[in-house]
């Protein structure tokens, strides 16, 4: 078998798992293929399995069909919207998944909260450059934490928020009022949830129903010292109009680990907005992590040549 191992960043996925144990030809690639289809094709021509770091490397039904060999997916994590499964149902290519574990995209958000409401973006770099205190910052005590989507990610948020003694609310299209008192929070409508956040953060799944949830109106309703936390998926958020709303001073800081398009391009405005504190979708890596992705990808390869897959990953 000739394996690809995908977007493999940090150049770390041979040390997390056995790949040897399989007896194929591995290639890792460190950079992100870009999103070029024919560079894509052409880099993975002749692969037999490819390994999908995530949503990093879209492989939409354009793509497989110009590579006949490909038989087997994996997929890091539990879901992959960027794979089209319908597509790899009718080339008869498996697709299989493995495990995850939510807590780290959890300690993320926090991570930016807590750099969002001090200012660490600014104050590390003062520090760093011979400079001292540059900014006054707030604390959590009191203020009120709005959760967009009250899932498993956003109940453990929802949770921490509640151990700092913040004011945590929640909406969601489907949540209930037993659902919200069940974390301990109390559910409100949607445009309160807006209007009254000091901290707005976002745990929702990309879908067509909640791509650009976001928007103009909603930001609308932020006050302009609000922080709004994104470390879901960029789509939640409509671009154009989170940069409207920073240029202008409409909204206080966004805290972002997710965008639009992924990595985010070198002349991003994104990049030089001093409003945004920004991480490089760094949500779920974690050395425990990889080490559950790489050891279940070599797991899933090996049942797949054996003829028995496991962790099929299904049509939702």
């Amino acid at each position: 078998m000739r394996i690809a191992v995908l977007d493999d960043y940090q150049g770390v996925a041979a040390r997390f798992a056995d790949w040897d144990s399989l007896g194929g030809d591995v290639t890792f690639f460190a950079e992100h293929l870009g999103h070029d289809d024919d560079a894509v094709v052409a880099a993975l021509d002749g692969f037999d399995v490819v390994v999908a770091m995530r949503e990093r490397t879209p492989l939409r039904s354009e793509r497989l069909e110009r590579l006949p060999r490909l038989r087997l997916i994996v997929s890091t994590g539990r879901r992959n919207a960027s794979i089209d499964l319908k597509a790899t149902a009718a080339r008869g290519i498996t697709v299989c998944h493995t495990g995850y574990v939510p807590a780290p995209a959890a300690e993320l958000t926090w991570a930016l909260i807590h750099a969002a409401s001090r200012r660490l973006d600014v104050e590390l770099g003062a520090i760093r450059s011979g400079g001292w205190q540059t900014t006054v910052g707030r604390g959590l005590e009191g203020r009120r934490l709005s959760v967009l989507g009250l899932g498993n990610l956003g109940s453990r948020v929802a949770k921490v928020g509640l151990a700092f003694g913040m004011d945590v609310v929640a909406w969601s299209q489907n949540l209930t009022e037993e659902r919200a008192a069940e974390v301990g929070v109390r559910r409100v409508e949607k445009d309160e949830l807006f209007a009254t956040a000091d901290i707005l953060t976002i745990h929702l799944v990309l879908s067509k129903r909640s791509r650009g949830i976001v928007g103009a109106s909603e930001l609308a309703l932020m006050r302009p010292d609000s922080i709004l936390v994104n470390t879901s998926r960029g789509p939640l958020v409509d671009e154009g109009a989170l940069l409207d709303a920073l240029a202008h001073q409409r909204l206080g800081l966004a805290a972002l680990d997710v965008f639009d398009v992924e990595p985010l391009p070198a002349d991003h405005p994104l990049r030089r907005e001093p409003r945004a504190v920004l991480t490089p979708h760094i949500g779920y890596v974690t050395q425990e992590q990889y080490e559950i992705f790489y050891r279940d990808a070599v797991e899933d390869i090996a049942a797949f040549a054996a003829g028995s897959p496991i962790r099929i990953m299904e049509l939702p």
